[in-house]
């Protein structure tokens, strides 16, 4: 590939690491809030689910603006979004001005999980999409698991209000970001959608494609633009089918409890018993990471269909489990294992397939509409799940678990029922699969 699409997929992809981190050094640093704050248990959801609220608004309102401005310079905006957020929640002095700082994190959380993928699906070679929107996976799990050793190593080195410097140092990978976007192109789908064609095929160019090669390109976007028209407007008569997709999809991912494991991974280890929650949060992390790459790796061989079927099989197994383990029907040695495989099922499947997926099923002028939906629908389910985890925990340990078995269940069932296979199809043949 050129090294301009490598450029700009990697680039993308970092938004993702942000979304990774900021999402998950939460887990490091909820012990602290509560002292500081003196935080109930409804109060401490109330904490972790302010960012995911604001995940759920940035997802919702970012969907135009990227249609009508383009990814990058949305991304941009959020990338200020995530310096101001990491600085202010380092600095925040008191209990309202943290939580408004978290929200302004997710706001760039939910923008980044609509827009990112958007721009990677529209640059990237059919054959090779999955792959390369599961980039935008692979930077979130690292992000994750760099959050979880940042959170060690911080707590080792500072004694002071440490927590602190584990929610700080998020900003430094923002200005990264913020600074590379400015050295890769807007995405040459969306210049053609915008009517802007000779800009298009400049940045064809700059991604490798000869001038031949880009004119059928531009020629074939335009017929199915002209084919699917919908003035930019997300109809449920036009696009009743992905829409369906979409929400399914984003719903089953967040009742697999993903999010809500790794916010309250520490408590969770330390409600079983378990010895240093710090160190079973890294071999969370890392298994994460380890499984995505396997994730991305099968999504284009093995299709997106057979790994969220398979994946929601074994997720069911490992939540019932953990579930057992926190009901003190079997020993809390079980516990990092079925987590672990939990872990690796959905790695594996859903946090391979769900943003590539989302980025696929939607008409290109309307996509990161589409997409906006589906991420909003995933950033809904975790903000409520979120806040009321600790609530549900602290009634009955393992009732969560069970709830989430039942939905991987249930999405195994559906997946095999309802969902198309999408891999190696031009983004513009897709449309004919959704009707």
């Amino acid at each position: 590939m050129k090294s301009v699409l490598v450029a700009s997929i990697i680039t993308a992809a970092l938004a993702g690491l942000l979304f990774g981190f900021d999402t998950a050094v939460i887990a490091g640093v909820t012990a602290d809030l509560r002292h500081v704050y003196r935080l109930t248990p409804e109060t401490l959801g109330v904490t972790v689910s302010a960012a995911l609220w604001g995940t759920l608004v940035g997802a919702l309102v970012t969907g135009g603006p990227g249609d009508r401005f383009g990814s990058r310079r949305v991304l941009g905006v959020l990338g200020l979004c995530y310096i101001a957020a990491g600085v202010g929640c380092a600095l925040a002095t008191d209990w309202s001005a943290f939580l408004a700082f978290r929200f302004v994190c997710g706001l760039a959380i939910g923008g980044s999980s609509v827009l990112a993928p958007v721009y990677i699906a529209e640059v990237a070679p059919p054959a090779r999409r999955g792959l390369l929107v599961g980039l935008f996976q692979l930077a979130i799990v690292a992000g994750i698991l760099i959050a979880y050793l940042s959170n060690a190593i911080v707590a080792v080195l500072i004694d002071h209000e440490a927590w602190r410097w584990k929610l700080g140092v998020s900003a430094a990978p923002a200005i990264v970001f913020v600074a590379l976007l400015f050295r890769i192109p807007d995405s040459p789908r969306w210049l053609v959608a915008r009517a802007r064609v000779t800009e298009a095929r400049v940045a064809f160019a700059r991604i490798g494609l000869s001038p031949t090669d880009a004119d059928q390109e531009i020629e074939r976007i335009l017929g199915a633009l002209a084919i699917g028209q919908s003035d930019g407007r997300l109809s449920w008569s036009l696009h009743r089918r992905p829409i369906v997709l979409a929400v399914v999809l984003a719903a089953f991912n967040q009742l697999a409890g993903i999010n809500a494991v790794l916010y309250y991974l520490n408590d969770i280890f330390a409600r079983a018993g378990s010895l240093s929650p710090d160190l079973q949060a890294i071999t969370i992390g890392a298994a994460n990471l380890i499984f995505t790459l396997l994730g991305m790796v099968l999504i284009d061989r093995i299709g997106r269909k057979p790994l969220l079927a398979a994946g929601a099989a074994g997720m069911t197994l490992c939540l019932s489990i953990a579930a057992l383990v926190l009901f003190g029907r079997i020993g809390g040695s079980v516990l990092l294992p079925a987590l672990v495989g939990f872990i690796a099922f959905f790695a594996t499947s859903q946090g391979a397939v769900i943003w590539v997926y989302l980025s696929e099923i939607f008409p290109q002028d309307v996509r990161a509409r589409g997409s906006a939906l589906g991420a909003s629908t995933h950033w809904l389910f975790n903000a409520v799940i979120a806040g009321v985890f600790p609530m549900l925990v602290a009634w009955s340990a393992g009732a969560p678990f069970v709830i989430f078995a039942t939905a991987m269940a249930a999405q195994c069932v559906v997946v095999l029922l309802i969902f198309p296979e999408t891999k190696g199809i031009a983004l513009d043949a897709i449309r004919e699969r959704m009707v």
